[in-house]
């Protein structure tokens, strides 16, 4: 998908129009921040630690080769196999050949931002492999053919008649829409069966620390441990900023993840895989490979939007975000959506695909005060504002550039305001500028007529005091 300014546009206007999807919004994204508020309250030196969070961060992105060569000789002795991943597409083509290899006709996997950025389900599927996702939000949409809509709640938007409608025509039989265990017990009833039918299990990877060459894995729901010990090898595919350098730095890591995410002190399952299992191993995989994906991460790196690696896809930003809270994670047109995924999405998808959302902003500055890694998101997105001018066509970026020459020189300011007060006359009804589409620069909606008088004369002429 891509995400134009007019297809974000269309987008946004029917999720808003939506009554059902924005109680479903309003519901999820209220519990969320007020559950993280409780979470973050019972630690009095949160903000010290963001603070030095932020300093582990910085530190290891300005190492960042250094750190994933340890960790690749640490995974490596301990027995995992490692393959570096320069795009999507190698990403896929390396999980492909690895479940032929298996001859799995089945690839169970847990919830992952990463191969939903690759679209490795789609890869898997033209290569004759089905992949189930095992996450319940994940389940839920691909059973609806949909993106996720949030980054740790995947299904926010989706009301229990929905999920109903989904589980009784995968069930052959109808199942109450008030009644959530049971449809929950059905759900896991469906996907107990695919767990034992998989020939590979598939996960990301929350961290990856370089001291051990372990990959960790957090889940509410502890289908992560099914996927990456039930199957006889499993694959995790994790982006390359994903890495630290010890345990202790992990440990702080995991601490503001579960706060900031879903307002717990530790996720309920955190799983450590460290290579494959061990002969007195009770159970896990006999392969363990590890997927290190580049896709767009390294060009950042050095850049002005180096700081954006720094993410742990928290998902604390978009419930506080108050474009994302009307306009929800499908207009977006990105498996990254929110504040993040404004940044995110034009700089690994590409600017012309995603031109709308650095603008899809306030700039309101409440996703930087809310991250746990204080990501400056505001200063990013007007940087993209200014790099989009690039792939405008000519006389757009003519139009752009002579507005910001006019802004910037009062005198031209004020003799163009004067002509357009004048020009503006033809076009004024009932109050509003009625111009022509091709003429519009707000693309549909009606914008206000210039008053006859400037604020700055009103000013300089003592009216306002007057009007007191």
């Amino acid at each position: 998908m891509t995400a134009t300014f007019s297809q974000f546009r269309e987008r946004a206007v029917i999720a808003i129009e939506d009554v059902r999807l924005q109680e479903a919004l309003d519901r999820g994204t209220d519990n969320f921040r007020k559950m993280r508020d409780q979470a973050v309250a019972e630690v009095p030196q949160f903000e010290d630690l963001r603070d030095h969070f932020k300093a582990i961060r910085s530190a290891t992105l300005a190492q960042l080769a250094h750190h994933l060569e340890t960790f690749e000789q640490n995974a490596i002795a301990a027995g995992a196999h490692v393959y570096w991943a320069r795009d999507g597409a190698e990403a896929c083509q390396i999980v492909i050949e690895l479940a032929r290899e298996q001859g799995a006709s089945v690839a169970t996997k847990s919830k992952s931002m990463a191969t939903e950025e690759i679209h490795l389900n789609e890869a898997l599927a033209e290569a004759g492999v089905e992949a189930v996702e095992t996450d319940l939000g994940e389940w839920i949409l691909q059973l609806a053919q949909e993106m996720p809509s949030h980054i740790i709640a995947p299904a926010i938007h989706k009301t229990t008649r929905q999920v109903a409608e989904l589980f009784s025509e995968q069930a052959g039989r109808p199942l109450p829409e008030d009644d959530i265990p049971a449809l929950t017990a059905e759900a896991r009833r469906i996907l107990r069966e695919r767990f034992l039918e998989a020939g590979i299990g598939i996960s990301g990877g929350n961290i990856m620390v370089a001291e051990t060459g372990s990959v960790v894995l957090v889940t509410n729901e502890g289908n992560g441990r099914l996927v990456t010990s039930a199957p006889p090898v499993h694959v995790a595919v994790i982006g390359i900023e994903k890495v630290t350098s010890t345990w202790d730095e992990a440990a702080v890591w995991l601490s503001l993840l579960a706060r900031s995410a879903a307002g717990q002190p530790l996720s309920i399952y955190t799983s450590v895989i460290t290579g494959p299992a061990r002969a007195e191993d009770a159970d896990g995989p006999e392969e363990v490979h590890i997927v290190l994906l580049d896709n767009g991460r390294s060009l950042q790196v050095g850049t002005v939007y180096e700081e954006v690696l720094q993410c742990i896809r928290c998902g604390a930003c978009l419930n506080v975000c108050p474009v994302y809270r009307e306009a929800g994670g499908h207009a977006y047109g990105s498996p990254y959506c929110g504040p993040i995924g404004a940044v995110v999405s034009p700089l690994l998808f590409g600017m012309e695909s995603y031109s709308a959302l650095p603008h899809a902003s306030s700039l309101c500055g409440a996703c930087r005060d809310v991250c746990p890694v204080r990501i400056d998101l505001p200063r990013m997105l007007l940087e993209l504002r200014k790099d989009e001018v690039g792939v405008l066509p000519w006389w757009e970026r003519k139009a752009e550039e002579g507005a910001a020459f006019v802004l910037k020189h009062e005198k031209w300011m004020r003799f163009v305001t004067g002509v357009m007060r004048v020009a503006q006359r033809a076009f004024v009804r009932k109050g509003v500028l009625n111009l022509p589409d091709w003429l519009n620069p707000a693309a549909g909606r009606q914008l206000p007529h210039l008053a006859k008088r400037s604020f700055r004369k009103m000013w300089q002429s003592g009216e306002l005091e007057q009007k007191q």
